[in-house]
């Protein structure tokens, strides 16, 4: 059995800075990089891959809605043809800041709003697996385990990657747990350690009320903005390594 973690990077702006990016990177083996649109910039895309290519790690863009003030977690009316120009822009971007670093982007995953709007809009997320796949379609699409964008991809003639999450909490739907929820974003280290086995070994997770899912896990999400990214990070792998797994890249 094989399991990818992957971690959003490259999410501080100008002066202001989130995240543990160097501390989480030797762990994960998939860094989802911000374009600019939910946050990011050029400066910070670069010092991004060229750290991803540093540690062995895979570098994909994380496109997003133009929401940099709300850090793209705001939903916004966006048309298909909107959303298919927006992704290629953001492609474009990080691919030829990854080309400038000798390496290829591997992997596209929409951020916050976008993924949870296109995993439940089947209009949406077609348009942006055909922008993904007009752009290269050696790139690997990530997207909620059984939701509409990893359908998309698929009916696109793309790789996919179903993802699920070691510290959210799921709704008996399949859907994360919206973050106003209490309870939406596990806190405890060992509950998310062993979130992410049961997923990643089973393919089963409990859902908020008790019931019981069963998702595909291709890749596992470590969020890079928790306050203990970095030990949580180290946490997940060897919990993963000890359950028999082995952690690489799709």
């Amino acid at each position: 059995m094989r399991i990818d973690l992957n971690c959003d990077m490259g999410e501080s702006f100008g002066a202001w800075t989130m995240g543990q990016d160097e501390a989480v990177l030797p762990f994960v083996t998939s860094a989802n990089v911000a374009c600019g649109f939910h946050a990011g910039d050029p400066r910070v895309m670069l010092a991004t891959v060229r750290a991803g290519v540093r540690h062995g790690v895979r570098v994909g863009a994380h496109v997003s809605l133009p929401d940099l003030q709300g850090f793209g977690r705001r939903e916004m009316k966006v048309t298909p043809d909107e959303a298919h120009a927006f992704t290629l822009y953001q492609l474009g971007a990080l691919d030829g800041v990854a080309r400038a670093c000798g390496v290829k982007l591997a992997h596209v995953k929409p951020h916050g709003a976008l993924y949870n709007m296109a995993a439940r809009d089947a209009a949406l997320s077609s348009a942006i697996a055909a922008a993904v796949a007009a752009f290269d379609r050696a790139l690997v699409l990530f997207g909620l385990a059984g939701g509409a964008l990893v359908a998309a991809g698929r009916a696109a003639g793309l790789r996919v990657a179903e993802e699920a999450f070691a510290d959210r909490s799921y709704e008996p739907d399949g859907q994360l747990t919206p973050r106003g929820i209490p309870g939406a974003v596990l806190s405890d280290p060992a509950a998310a350690a062993a979130q992410a086995v049961a997923l990643a070994t089973r393919g089963e997770v409990v859902a908020r009320g008790g019931g019981l899912l069963r998702l595909r896990a291709d890749t596992i999400c470590v969020h890079g903005d928790r306050p203990d990214a970095a030990a949580f990070a180290r946490a997940l792998r060897e919990a993963l390594s000890t359950a028999g797994l082995r952690v690489e890249a799709p």
